[in-house]
């Protein structure tokens, strides 16, 4: 029952923080009017700036900001007990993600759908344009270079998601003209789309299939990234409309509905139990709520700062401010719609995070395969045991959190009644399809901030889309094909390098979401608008991750620079990020006492 009342006590919480912390930043700080002229009808080229209704914009938001971080992050952090998680879930996205989403969106669409990085330029100091601009673009090669990775170790864990993840581009690809159509009512094509991909899922592994997703499930992963690049490239490039767009909408149909499920069962399994053969098992939490001090793992990071890097997305995550004024900006039609698209949207995400802390600390009490060695034994753990073999070590519950939440969550869908094998491969296409969307989202961002970092350093061949996007991929690419750090460079190594990089992720994502922080802030500042429920989230976005930082650099065994074995490359990619983030603070402070009621130069 506790497992219950937390999951309806999240929902009704995030419903009513919709309806008025929302609703109160709508309409008397940031007084959204729908007279106002939205970019993607000012600037309408039916490429990049398309108006285009909320429900749409929605899934392409949804979809783009969630990604795995929502998934990965909750579920890694229960290992530290599912208290602090909830919490920081809970609190960070009402009153800091949510409002940082919000208020990106808001800006760009009030500068004509410029990104946060190009209107930093003038809100703060020129300056300040590039050293935004550099610290994007550092996080954007770091995503475009992990998860391709990503994916492909999805596909290799649930190959039967394969094929229903492919099927999914011509579908979007039959909607995408569908819907480009003038008039056209939403619920037709969207019945077909969720139709069809649901179908994918329960029939996708069936005969030939089933062969197919193997062979594919077996490609080394070098493979499966320039794939995904080059896919990326394509939906970069392209018309917004044909693919990146209606994409992320019918996946957000299939991911809103299987979270659905997931919450149906949930409600089954905790007031009636799950029958398991001729027992009937009850639902309920067999973590601990707080695992710190002498009860925490061994290996583990300290849970302050690292639970607040570790959970980004779900929480607040600084690449959700490129998606609201990369692309979500863009399309909006009416800028009243910013409240659902912007504060919604994370919203939503943060009850997914609630979702994955539950099935990570619930789910799996009801069964999980036991491993040996990284193979199934064929027996079943249940109860305590069950988070037992999942959280032992933090090293153990890096390479197991998804599974973690895939079979947790799927165990909620199997008190509906539905088969096991069916729960599972829908729970690996949700994970899948939410990387998926987030690099091609990641890749046309990229693309935006090559061009911004192009005009702004006068590289004339950069201020083109095509250019642009493939100077972004082939420095993501030749990053992501190298393998892991001590690898042999052999065939099944390849395409791990973005592991490299991936450890300065989490403090870089954060870090990026103070800067937007910041920029939000001063274009409040230089129009006389209350600013403490900016200013606080502010501090606490910049702080955090610059403690996260110099503690990777100095603190514990792998420090490093003072660690047993010191990394020369993280080590200075990390001070660098830190003396960029001085810098601007100080540009902020000398500007900051010049631009109280001082509007900037208009866009």
């Amino acid at each position: 029952m506790q497992t219950l009342l937390i999951a309806l006590a999240s929902l009704i919480a995030y419903f009513i923080a919709y309806h008025t912390y929302g609703r109160w930043l709508s309409r008397k700080i940031f007084k959204l009017d729908a007279s106002n002229t939205a970019p993607s009808i000012e600037c309408e080229d039916g490429d990049d700036f398309v108006p285009t209704s909320k429900g749409v914009v929605f899934g392409h938001h949804f979809t783009s900001i969630a990604g795995t971080g929502p998934i990965v992050g909750p579920a890694l952090a229960v290992i530290w007990g599912w208290l602090p998680a909830l919490l920081w879930v809970l609190f960070g996205s009402i009153f800091i993600g949510a409002v940082h989403d919000f208020g990106a969106l808001v800006i760009s669409m009030r500068n004509k759908g410029q990104t946060v990085g190009d209107i930093s330029g003038r809100v703060l100091s020129p300056r300040t344009r590039i050293l935004f601009l550099s610290i994007l673009f550092m996080a954007l090669t770091i995503v475009l270079a992990i998860f391709g990775l990503v994916i492909a170790a999805i596909f290799k864990m649930f190959p039967s998601s394969i094929f229903p993840c492919l099927i999914q581009i011509p579908i979007a690809v039959i909607i995408g003209a569908w819907l480009h159509r003038k008039g056209i009512n939403l619920l037709a094509p969207s019945l077909f789309a969720l139709a069809v991909m649901y179908l994918s899922v329960a029939y996708g592994d069936w005969g030939f299939l089933h062969a197919f997703n193997t062979t594919l499930a077996g490609w080394p992963i070098i493979a499966w990234v320039g794939l995904l690049l080059l896919y990326s490239y394509i939906a970069s490039v392209l018309p917004v409309w044909i693919l990146l767009q209606p994409r992320d909408y019918i996946n957000s149909l299939q991911l809103l509905s299987a979270i659905g499920l997931v919450v149906v069962g949930l409600f089954i399994a905790g007031i009636f139990g799950f029958q398991n053969g001729g027992e009937r098992m009850p639902l309920e939490i067999v973590a601990p709520a707080i695992r710190i001090g002498a009860d925490a793992p061994s290996d583990a990071p300290w849970i302050f700062p690292f639970l607040f890097v570790t959970i980004a997305c779900g929480a607040i995550s600084g690449f959700h401010c490129l998606v609201s004024s990369g692309t979500s900006s863009k399309q909006l039609k009416c800028e009243t719609d910013a409240q659902f698209v912007g504060y919604g949207s994370m919203l939503t995400e943060g009850f997914l995070a609630v979702l994955v802390i539950l099935a990570c600390v619930a789910g799996i009490s009801l069964g999980v395969p036991e491993m040996l060695d990284g193979k199934a034994t064929g027996d079943t753990l249940t109860g305590s045991a069950a988070y037992s073999a999942k959280y032992d070590a933090w090293g153990s519950a890096s390479k197991g959190a998804i599974s973690a939440f895939v079979e947790g969550s799927a165990n909620f869908i199997r008190t509906l009644g539905l088969p096991g094998k069916f729960a599972v491969a829908l729970m690996g296409v949700f994970v899948a399809s939410f990387a998926a969307t987030t690099m091609d989202s990641a890749c046309r961002l990229q693309r935006y901030v090559t061009q911004e970092l192009g005009e702004a350093t006068g590289i004339k061949p950069l201020t083109n889309k095509h250019s642009a996007t493939i100077f972004a991929i082939l420095i993501a690419g030749a990053i992501a094909a190298m393998p892991a750090a001590g690898e042999s460079w052999q065939l099944a190594n390849l395409g791990k390098g973005g592991l490299i990089l991936w450890p300065l992720f989490g403090a870089v994502n954060q870090l990026l979401g103070g800067l937007a922080f910041l920029v939000i802030l001063f274009w409040m500042w230089r129009r006389n608008l209350p600013i403490w429920f900016v200013a606080i989230p502010a501090a606490f976005m910049l702080v955090l991750p610059a403690v996260a930082m110099i503690s990777q650099l100095f603190v514990g065994d792998g420090a490093w620079i003072s660690g047993k074995t010191p990394n020369p490359l993280l080590a200075a990619i990390g001070i660098a990020t830190l003396a960029l983030e001085a810098w601007i603070l100080i540009e902020a402070a000398a500007a900051w006492p010049k631009a109280k009621g001082l509007l900037e130069q208009p866009a």
